[in-house]
């Protein structure tokens, strides 16, 4: 098929994201850097760091023929095994916050669970491409890629990190539901995954912590419920309009992580309800267009691919502004595109590219 022109939509609507992060990271975390490290701005130069990286990336992955990466599914799922198993070995992986996510990589640190979400796309589009006709079957068809989610989402959770091992699941369910899985095997491990879920928090006494406080924050205020009163502190504050760019008071040490977990905060109480749904509109158009280019690709890979790509950032942006607006307990996820965080801003620019790459194939 003929190449056309990218989705300038989807374009449009990715450069808008970036540029709105840049500017909530530039407020939110100025004045975290200060304390830190006695520059307003270090959060914010290394973010433009990681943006020359992420579009550097980007722009080799949307040149490359996409279906390239259907042959290198396997690898590229090796490889990010062999992270998560290297992040989780003491003195090799970083202990920060009480959890081993990061690999030291010289100047820069990198977080494996990041590539596990983009690689368990391709490997699920990939598969699912090859055996489309087997899907609906458990030995022979679903149950390999149900095993390969599940080592991923335990090595995920041995970090730990609930967070990203749900939204994993949550992107893997997506696009096994999307690949013709049958309804009523989907409603059974949708089940199961709830309970094994439900497990994972009762067995840490701080999940457990942080289920109840969602339950009633208001029973702890200064301690188990503190991070979100203050988050529905900012975004109450704010009203309609905002108090203005930069004139955040929650974000003087009040409110927890106000540049990464709860920037959305933030945004809301320097922009208001308006600025909120701005933001929100701008990832509604994303998951349009991303479906939209998922079913006029006439390639099941590369329709499974945008379904995939689309769900990682859309699926992780509903859990982050669930959980800042208490419609969920606490998850310690970033929202994408927006909070600070190199090797998320790396992973979704790059795996965003991919779908701007996709869409020149699309039909009419």
């Amino acid at each position: 098929m003929r190449k056309k022109l990218p989705d300038f939509i989807l374009l449009f609507t990715i450069i808008a994201l970036v540029l709105s992060g840049l500017i909530m990271i530039l407020s939110a975390s100025s004045v975290k850097a200060e304390q830190l490290f006695s520059n307003s701005y270090y959060f914010f130069y290394n973010q433009l760091k990681y943006l020359g990286v992420a579009l550097l990336l980007s722009a080799i992955i949307y040149k490359l023929k996409y279906k390239k990466l259907k042959d290198l599914a396997p690898y590229l799922l090796l490889v990010s095994l062999g992270t998560l198993i290297l992040v989780l070995i003491p003195g090799v992986g970083k202990m920060a916050g009480g959890s081993r996510r990061w690999l030291p990589l010289g100047p820069v640190n990198f977080q494996p669970s990041e590539l596990a979400k983009f690689t368990i796309v391709i490997y699920l589009a990939a598969y699912i491409d090859k055996n489309k006709d087997k899907i609906k079957q458990i030995k022979n068809g679903i149950l390999p890629p149900l095993i390969v989610i599940g080592l991923i989402s335990f090595l995920i959770l041995l970090e730990p990190d609930l967070g990203t091992a749900v939204s994993l699941a949550a992107v893997a369910a997506a696009m096994i539901f999307v690949g013709g899985i049958r309804i009523s095997l989907f409603i059974v491990l949708s089940i199961v995954s709830l309970l094994l879920s439900l497990a994972a928090i009762m067995a840490e006494p701080y999940r457990r912590e942080r289920l109840f406080t969602f339950l009633n924050p208001w029973q702890d205020p200064l301690d188990s419920g503190y991070h979100i009163i203050q988050s529905l502190l900012a975004l109450g504050s704010g009203g309609l309009f905002g108090v203005g760019a930069g004139n955040s008071h929650q974000k003087f040490l009040y409110l927890p992580e106000p540049g990464t977990d709860f920037i959305f905060a933030v945004l809301g109480e320097e922009f208001g309800l308006l600025g909120t749904l701005f933001i929100v509109s701008l990832y509604f158009l994303l998951a349009w267009r991303g479906l939209k280019i998922a079913t006029r690709v006439d390639d099941p890979f590369g329709s499974m691919l945008a379904v995939g790509i689309t769900s990682i950032v859309v699926i992780q942006a509903l859990i982050n502004m669930a959980v800042v607006t208490s419609l969920m307990p606490v998850t310690g996820i970033t929202l994408p595109l927006i909070s600070y965080g190199g090797s998320s801003l790396v992973i979704n620019l790059t795996a965003l590219a991919l779908l701007l790459n996709i869409s020149r194939y699309v039909e009419g």
